[in-house]
C-alpha cells in the first residue's frame, strides 16, 4: 500500500472550485477505483467525485461545507502498489503521492440540480492549508482536542460556543457547520458580545436558515456579478396577439405529435437567438483585451428547481427552429428538476434567457449570469387596451421585454437595436405563420 493524496479534480476551463457538500465513505472503508468518494457541488452542476485508485479510505482533508479549489487536496488514502501514482526518482520520504489528475469527466455522473445562471465563488482560503484542514480549540475533557474546519472554527468564535459541547455529526465525527447552528438554535449557546455593546445589542428574532452549498453558490455568483459587471437596463413592449393565436391553434397537435407541451419559451428562444446572430455584440464578453465573440449562441434557460436556480444550456440554438427548440428546451428543464443534467448541459453559455412570466411577474430587473453580456426576460403576457393603427383603441396581447446588459460590452443604442429585433420577430408571428 502507498499513501496517496487525493485532489479535487479539474472538471471544465471555467470551473475554479466546489463546495463539499457530502461525503460517501468513512475512514477504514475499501474502495474500489471508480468508487463515489465524495459529492461535490460547483457552479455547474452538482457531481460525485470517483475515486481513481483502489485502495483504503484514510481520512477527509475538506468538510462538508468547505469551498474547495480545484486541484486542492481533499483526501488521503492508502493504494495499492500496482495502482499507486508513479514515483519521481527521488521522493522525499515523507511526501505523499498525488492524484490530482485521472480520467474524471467521463466517469461524473450528476446528482442534483446546480449551477446558477443566477452560481460561484466562494471562500479561495477555504483550505489554505489542505494537509491539515482541521483546526484545534482545545482538549474535551481532557482527551483529544477538538478537530474544526475553518468555516465552523468562525462559527464557533462568532457564536461563543464551547466546542467540547458539541456532538460532530459529519466524517469520523467531525463537527459541522450545522451542528454548530443547530446547537446556538437550541438556546444552549449566546453571541458573544463587547462590554460596551452588551446592552444596546438586541436578542435576533427568528430562527436563522442554514446555507445550502447551492444557495452560497449562488450568492457568490450574484455577489460577483454585481461587483464586477456595470450593468444597464432596458425595457420593450411587445404585442405578441398573433404569437398568442398562432400557439392555440397548434397547441394540440404538435403536443401529440412532439410528446411535449408547446409553450411560449421556444418562441422566445428562436427570436433571442437569431436576433443574437444579427447583434453579436450581445453574444459576446468583456475581457481586458478587448470584446469576445462567440460563433455559436449557447443559449442558457433559467430554471427554478426545488434546490434553486439552474441555467442549463441549449448548444448552437442559432441552428434550431421552433420544434427543436421546444424538444431541447424541455429536455433540460426536466433533467434539472429531476437532478439529471450533465456537465455538458450546463457548460459553455452565451447568453441566457429567463422566463420570469412564468412566475406572474411583469418587469424585472435580472442580474447577468458573469461573465455574459446580458440577459434577457420575457414577462407575463397580459390583453389591454393599447392604441393601433388608426388611432384606434384595441385589447391586444402584451408582453415586456427587459434586459439587464453590460455597459462596458455596448451602449444603449446597441442595447436598444438588439431588443427591437427580438420584438420584430415576435410580433411577425401571426396564426398563419409556418414555425413548425
Amino acid at each position: 500500500m502507498a499513501k496517496t493524496i487525493i485532489e479535487l479534480p479539474q472538471v471544465g476551463e471555467s470551473v475554479t472550485e466546489g463546495v463539499i457538500s457530502k461525503w460517501l465513505v468513512q475512514p477504514g472503508a475499501k474502495v474500489r477505483k471508480y468508487d463515489p468518494l465524495v459529492e461535490v457541488m460547483t457552479d455547474k452542476v452538482n457531481m460525485e467525485v470517483p475515486s481513481p485508485f483502489t485502495g483504503t479510505f484514510i481520512r477527509a482533508l475538506a468538510a462538508e461545507g468547505d469551498t474547495v479549489p480545484m486541484g486542492q487536496a481533499i483526501a488521503e488514502m492508502d493504494v495499492e502498489v500496482l495502482e499507486a501514482a508513479p514515483k519521481a526518482e527521488a521522493p522525499r520520504a515523507a511526501a505523499p503521492a498525488s492524484a490530482s489528475s485521472f480520467e474524471f469527466v467521463d466517469s461524473v455522473r450528476s446528482v442534483g440540480p446546480t449551477g446558477s445562471g443566477e452560481g460561484g465563488q466562494g471562500r479561495p482560503d477555504a483550505l489554505q492549508d489542505a494537509a491539515n484542514a482541521a483546526k484545534t480549540t482545545g482538549p474535551v475533557g481532557g482527551g483529544e482536542p477538538v478537530r474544526l474546519s475553518p468555516l465552523v472554527k468562525r462559527l464557533v468564535e462568532q457564536h461563543g460556543v464551547d466546542a467540547s459541547l458539541l456532538l460532530g455529526t459529519g466524517v469520523g465525527g467531525r463537527i459541522t457547520k450545522e451542528d454548530v447552528l443547530a446547537f446556538v438554535e437550541s438556546g444552549s449557546a449566546r453571541p458573544a458580545a463587547s462590554p460596551e455593546l452588551a446592552e444596546t445589542v438586541a436578542e435576533p428574532a427568528g430562527n436563522v436558515m442554514a446555507l445550502t452549498p447551492l444557495r452560497k453558490i449562488i450568492a457568490a455568483h450574484m455577489e460577483r456579478s454585481a461587483r464586477e459587471i456595470p450593468a444597464a437596463w432596458s425595457m420593450f413592449e411587445v404585442d405578441v396577439t398573433g404569437l398568442v393565436a398562432y400557439r392555440a391553434a397548434q397547441r394540440d397537435a404538435f403536443a401529440r405529435d412532439a410528446g411535449v407541451p408547446l409553450t411560449y419559451l421556444p418562441f422566445a428562444a428562436y427570436a433571442v437567438a437569431q436576433a443574437l446572430m444579427a447583434n453579436p455584440l450581445l453574444n459576446g464578453r468583456w475581457a481586458e483585451t478587448g470584446i469576445a465573440l462567440n460563433d455559436h449562441v449557447n443559449l442558457g434557460i433559467a430554471v427554478s428547481t426545488e434546490a434553486g436556480l439552474m441555467v442549463p444550456v441549449i448548444h448552437n440554438a442559432e441552428r434550431l427552429g421552433v420544434r427543436d427548440l421546444a424538444l431541447r428546451a424541455h429536455a433540460l428543464i426536466e433533467a434539472a428538476r429531476n437532478g439529471k443534467l450533465t456537465l455538458d448541459g450546463v457548460q459553455g453559455g452565451t447568453f441566457t434567457l429567463n422566463n420570469t412570466g412564468a412566475l406572474g411577474s411583469v418587469v424585472s430587473a435580472p442580474i447577468i449570469n458573469h461573465p455574459q453580456a446580458a440577459i434577457v426576460t420575457t414577462e407575463a403576457i397580459i390583453k389591454r387596451p393599447v392604441v393601433v393603427e388608426g388611432d384606434q383603441i384595441a385589447v391586444r396581447s402584451m408582453m415586456n421585454l427587459c434586459m439587464t446588459f453590460d455597459h462596458r460590452v455596448c451602449d444603449g443604442a446597441e442595447a436598444g437595436k438588439f431588443l427591437a429585433d427580438i420584438r420584430a420577430r415576435l410580433e411577425a408571428i401571426s396564426e398563419g405563420s409556418s414555425l413548425l
